[in-house]
């Protein structure tokens, strides 16, 4: 904390091992071995982050931090390497030029290093290779946290569902319906939507999947 402020840097780094606690226990619950759940090379293509940097933020060792151009060049070229076409070819940049709707020099440029990026390069890359925002640009410990919620989200949903096979079944039909349809996983798919109208079109639904079902009369 400096001058009342909340140092972003130190907000991350305490929240990845709150973070790692709560999969960590999530995976005990569910016996869940913790090498598939802190895979190094799975969260390492999830989020971004070099595989040695997340070892040792996993372990809880400082690893330095790339500046905003290095860590943008590093997470472009990881993309690169892994999000690739369905023939399994890397895409060319004038393939990733127009997809992103920019010039092919532009792309180059931004690939090569030569240009920094703005939050619009960012947006517009993050879109044509489909992963969220914040990929190009969140500080190491974020991005790795990130992955980590990602998965908490994926156990909690397990654990959701193995309960709820576990659960006798109910006669009322409200309830057999928030049973089979999840609605805590959801719920938080939806506030991962990018827009209000996204999230409207969910409650939409979910508005008229309830009033089909009607509670039997009391």
């Amino acid at each position: 904390m400096t001058d009342g402020y909340e140092d972003p840097d130190a907000a991350a780094t305490a929240q990845l091992p709150a973070v790692v606690a709560r999969v960590t226990a999530l995976a005990d619950r569910l016996g869940v071995p913790h090498t598939e759940v802190f895979d190094v090379g799975r969260l390492s293509a999830a989020c971004g982050v070099p595989e040695p940097v997340v070892k040792a933020l996993l372990s809880g060792r400082p690893a330095g931090e790339p500046d905003v151009q290095a860590r943008f060049l590093q997470r472009l070229d990881l993309l690169r390497r892994t999000r690739l076409k369905p023939n399994g070819r890397r895409y060319t940049q004038q393939e990733i030029a127009d997809g992103a709707g920019m010039s092919r020099q532009q792309a180059g440029a931004l690939i090569n290093g030569d240009r920094r990026p703005t939050m619009e390069h960012c947006d517009a890359l993050q879109r044509f290779f489909r992963v969220h925002a914040g990929f190009l640009t969140a500080e190491d410990p974020e991005a790795l946290a990130g992955a980590l919620q990602r998965t908490e989200q994926e156990l909690l949903q397990k654990l959701a569902d193995r309960e709820r096979a576990a659960a006798e079944p109910v006669d009322d039909p409200l309830e057999r319906l928030l049973q089979d349809h999840g609605v805590r996983g959801i719920a938080w798919r939806a506030a991962q939507l990018p827009t209000d109208q996204h999230r409207d079109k969910v409650a939409e639904w979910l508005d008229m999947l309830l009033e089909s079902v009607k509670r039997p009369e009391a």
